[in-house]
């Protein structure tokens, strides 16, 4: 079992050096035991060059059911433990950079005191995700989600507005309509799921469009927030971001009847619809959110 989850670690990193650093054991030992795991099924698992290492036919196979395997032991230790209600074991969560920081963090602090038994693995990532193949047990996205294989739980309401600095408005104006912007100093952000260069909105006449361009980008929410107080432009930003700034008059709204839907869910594989680990996540960061952002 433990070369197996070894084994699953490798085809994630793609090195056996990351993979030894990530489970605190020499590259020679991750080696050998790839080594012992490939003789036992007489198979080649792993491509292995000097700069990484890739998974062969056979290592796809293997890594497709050694995933579900170690699923299925854990489901099985719930089963005859008191898992169900004191959940265990090792939580890989995912999310964005600064929702992650700012919120999920704290979290997950709360919750490793409340559930002494989890461990919980954080990693903040601005791009897409694949939960499968990088073997994350939950993802906490702002915005849509769009892969049909997943289970989605919605967990907090948000939405995008628009906002600039006092300097900005006083040099540029204010504008009186969405396709104003075209003609503004925007500073455009590449997140997830937010499209480069265009920003689409929720108004009086329903969903429009708008074209945006400016001199500063970034694929850095905070950054691009930190320019907007520095008067740089105007930004489209999730409320759980942008409202401390608002309420200490640093930014201001713009065009205050249009937003952008980017709610928080709780994303994770079918296949730990079961998972007592996973619904305790998930639980807890609802209730914390609801108290806390």
């Amino acid at each position: 079992m433990e070369d197996l989850r070894l084994f699953c670690m490798v085809v994630r990193k793609q090195s056996f050096a990351a993979s030894a650093l990530e489970m605190g054991v020499s590259k020679a030992l991750i080696s050998k035991r790839i080594a012992v795991l490939e003789s036992m099924l007489q198979a080649r698992l792993l491509h292995r060059t000097t700069r990484k290492v890739s998974v062969t036919e056979s290592g796809h196979i293997v890594y497709q059911w050694a995933q579900r395997i170690l699923e299925d032991a854990e489901h099985m230790a719930e089963a005859i433990s008191s898992s169900k209600i004191v959940p265990r074991g090792l939580l890989r969560v995912c999310t964005s950079s600064g929702f992650g920081r700012n919120h999920v963090s704290r979290a997950v602090s709360a919750m490793a005191q409340h559930y002494p038994e989890l461990e919980f693995q954080l990693e903040l990532l601005d791009r897409p995700v694949d939960l499968v193949r990088e073997g994350f047990d939950l993802d906490i996205r702002i915005g849509a989600v769009h892969e049909e294989s997943l289970i989605t739980k919605l967990i907090a309401r948000n939405a995008r507005v628009l906002c600039a600095s006092s300097s900005y408005l006083e040099q540029w104006g204010t504008p009186a309509r969405l396709a104003d912007l075209a003609q503004h100093k925007c500073i455009v952000i590449r997140e997830r799921d937010q499209e480069f260069g265009r920003w689409k909105l929720e108004g009086s006449n329903g969903a429009e469009t708008v074209r945006i361009s400016g001199p500063l980008s970034a694929n850095n929410g905070e950054i691009a927030h930190r320019w907007a107080i520095d008067g740089h432009g105007i930004i489209l930003r999730s409320m759980w971001d942008v409202g401390p700034s608002l309420k200490r008059g640093e930014l201001s709204r713009v065009l205050p009847e249009y937003q952008q839907d980017a709610n928080v869910w709780a994303v994770y594989p079918s296949r730990l619809s079961t998972s007592a680990k996973v619904r305790v996540c998930v639980q807890f960061l609802e209730e914390w959110l609801a108290n806390n952002v």
